[in-house]
């Protein structure tokens, strides 16, 4: 199994990481181009702690079940925001947005990229 990358997924308390910029992956390891989406997740910064962790084990998990295709995730809680880079294939950015929107009613598709 292919690790995860992740940055804020379970990551509460520590300091900023480097600009999402620079850290987002653009290739797979073979050279081809990534897929990304980000989506805005209203209220997600005013979560408990508790609560918080419990949404990251939700997204940990669907993750988990799209490994072959999920490449790399940035849950910003302070900014209300996560991005995910994946695989290419016809649908898969639509497919794991409703996904996530299945475990966060709240969470809202932003912007889409499919090259």
């Amino acid at each position: 199994m292919q690790q995860l990358k992740t940055s804020s997924l379970g990551q509460l308390g520590l300091a900023p990481p480097e600009p999402l910029w620079k850290r987002v992956p653009t290739r797979d390891a073979e050279g081809k181009l990534l897929g990304d989406f980000m989506m805005l997740i209203p209220g997600l910064n005013k979560l408990t702690a508790v609560h918080l962790r419990q949404v990251i084990m939700q997204l940990e998990q669907a993750f988990g079940l799209y490994q072959e295709f999920v490449v790399f995730a940035d849950l910003n809680a302070e900014k209300n925001v996560l991005w995910v880079s994946h695989r290419q294939r016809p649908g898969i950015g639509l497919e794991l947005a409703a996904v996530i929107h299945e475990i966060i009613p709240a969470a809202k598709l932003v912007a889409h990229r499919y090259e």
